[in-house]
């Protein structure tokens, strides 16, 4: 299996410029359906991430925090904020093999690649490139980054079967709000039909935004049009093992 990456990619951001990642689209060998992908999101307490994203909450204070892998309440503050890319990842796991690693797990996984850089001003990423390393050598999933992908691409995709890990501004969780931007958070997009696209959002602070739908012209609002499409086969493919 081999991870394909267009040439023009390097010459355009590596990293999504907030705390959550771009945009990503996995290939399933059967068909499937919106309500089968499970809703996980990068906090614990769903029912507490208003407070989180909204209220100035700190999300160590969240009473479920052992179930992200964490091994203290600080090392979950510090990095479920910037996980959204990896619950999207626990989605699509979880999809395909029924069940999928904790988030902290897959942090650190991803991380190990490269795909996060602890930098004295912070966290940073999500790199797409080394994501797909990872994604390809712990998951047997093949990745290919798509820095450019307008929303005629985005439905063709959806319509071909596939779901997209897909870059949008965070405040897509109220969107009959002007769209403040573009970019900077990840969601997963099910599926799209009559113009309505379908998506899982892991900082959805209502089980409404958690399971969103939106027209697709809306969604675009919100959209900063990158990704990385992944192809999941029939049979899982052995991890590559180095040394």
């Amino acid at each position: 299996m081999t991870i394909a990456i267009r040439p023009r990619y390097r010459a355009v951001a590596l990293v999504e410029p907030c705390p959550c990642p771009p945009v990503m689209q996995i290939v399933f060998p059967l068909p499937w359906t919106f309500m089968q992908v499970a809703a996980f999101t990068q906090f614990m307490s769903a029912d507490r991430i208003a407070s989180y994203v909204y209220g100035g909450a700190d999300p160590g204070d969240d009473p479920l925090w052992r179930r992200s892998g964490a091994r203290t309440r600080e090392e979950y503050s510090r990095w479920c904020r910037h996980a959204c890319g990896m619950a999207c990842l626990r989605m699509l796991l979880h999809h395909r093999d029924g069940h999928a690693p904790p988030l902290l797990d897959l942090v650190y996984g991803c991380r190990a690649y490269g795909g996060y850089r602890e930098e004295p001003e912070g966290i940073k990423g999500l790199y797409y490139a080394p994501f797909a390393d990872y994604a390809r050598a712990e998951h047997g999933l093949t990745a290919e980054v798509h820095p450019l992908m307008d929303l005629g691409e985005l439905e063709e995709l959806l319509a071909a079967g596939r779901m997209v890990i897909a870059s949008v501004h965070p405040e897509i969780r109220r969107p009959e709000r002007p769209a403040p931007g573009r970019g900077g958070h990840l969601v997963l997009v099910t599926g799209a039909a009559d113009g309505t696209v379908r998506f899982n959002n892991p900082s959805g602070h209502t089980e409404k935004s958690r399971r969103a739908r939106l027209p697709l012209a809306r969604f675009g609002d919100f959209f900063a049009g990158r990704g990385i499409s992944v192809l999941a086969p029939d049979t899982r493919v052995a991890p590559e093992r180095v040394g």
